[in-house]
């Protein structure tokens, strides 16, 4: 087995300090020429020396990733001992799933290598995440479940982890729990910067909230890490089965597609993160969470690191419909505005 190299560990720096996040108007939403809508946040946009080479709104204000901190926590566990995976697996340690039969059939068996069931985990039961996997789920007659829940490979590798260690079952979701305090521990290192605060994510598992600027950061580590890393690892992962860090389909994955090398991960409340194999990297908080704004302002930001904008089209705009016809769409505003769009022909 090929060793695995531990990469240095920073002494992290103080806390990012927890106030009311300072944003600003990224994205409109045009209808018939009209600004009818508003999505404020935040962006940072990283140069391949880590310098912050663009920033909108409050990059340094505490917040929660949510699932965009899944790819450090799953360096954690690799950290903490997980024992080895396939790449198909790891991809699916670091996900927020949609609930295919991959997803599920991976998820168990990362279970039962560790001598383990569905029983065992802590997540909360819940329905498939990809919309399309959920109406053929119901119909199916099934309900909740802990290993539809988008988190469940995460959930899995953890317990994995804890059982590998030696470590108590039941509790591994408490933030007092080894397993628990050696993932902190990570993302204290590959942030640069102390927790600010610990509370529970839905899935039920610890969320760590750090900075925008510290979590793209983080991200941008990854993706410019040597293979032989567990930092590495974790991103050949991704990067070798977005589907499985997401589902068929979904924006993340179709972006990891058409953007070579890029390592990118989202979560709720409108979050990304996106990293390219030299370090330039983006981070994207919409403040009111609203999804539909996260990917245009992501696009965006990557084409200020220098991606084609052509190969980002898809990604930068969304229809407005009324009537069944585009009257217009949801593009970056503000110091991210994209050129005007042509005035429709009268």
């Amino acid at each position: 087995m090929t060793e695995i190299i531990t990469t240095p560990r920073r002494t992290p720096g103080p806390p990012p300090p927890v106030r009311e996040p300072a944003h600003v108007p990224l994205a409109h939403v045009v209808r018939g020429g009209v600004v009818e809508g508003v999505h404020h946040g935040s962006v940072v946009v990283l140069a391949a020396d880590g310098s912050v080479e663009f920033l909108a709104g409050d990059i340094e204000a505490a917040f929660y990733p949510r699932s965009a901190i899944k790819p450090l926590q799953a360096v954690g566990l690799l950290r903490a001992g997980l024992p080895p995976l396939d790449d198909e697996s790891l991809a699916l340690a670091a996900a927020s799933h949609s609930g295919e039969e991959r997803h599920l059939t991976t998820a168990r068996r990362i279970l039962d290598a560790a001598g383990l069931t569905e029983d065992d985990l802590r997540n909360v039961p819940d329905l498939p995440y990809g919309a399309e996997r959920r109406e053929e789920w119901l119909r199916l007659g099934h309900g909740r479940t802990r290993l539809a829940q988008n988190c469940s490979g995460k959930h899995a590798a953890m317990l994995m982890t804890a059982r590998a260690r030696q470590w108590p079952l039941d509790s591994y979701t408490d933030a007092a729990h080894p397993l628990q305090q050696a993932i902190a521990a990570t993302v204290e290192d590959l942030t640069g910067q102390r927790v600010a605060r610990v509370t529970v994510d839905g899935c039920g598992a610890p969320l760590y909230a750090v900075s925008l600027h510290g979590l793209t950061r983080a991200v941008a580590r990854l993706a410019t890490a040597a293979p032989d890393t567990h930092e590495g690892r974790i991103a050949h992962a991704m990067r070798a089965y977005p589907e499985m860090v997401s589902g068929t389909g979904r924006d993340v994955a179709r972006l990891m597609r058409a953007v070579p090398g890029l390592l990118a991960k989202d979560g709720f409340e409108g979050v990304q993160v996106a990293a390219l194999p030299d370090g330039r990297a983006v981070g994207v908080k919409i403040s009111d969470g609203g999804d539909r704004a996260r990917m245009p302002v992501t696009a965006a930001a990557l084409a200020r690191c220098g991606v084609d904008p052509g190969v980002l089209a898809e990604f930068a705009r969304t229809p407005v419909i009324g009537g069944g016809a585009e009257v217009g769409s949801l593009r970056a505003a503000g110091a991210l505005a994209p050129p005007p769009e042509p005035a429709p022909a009268p």
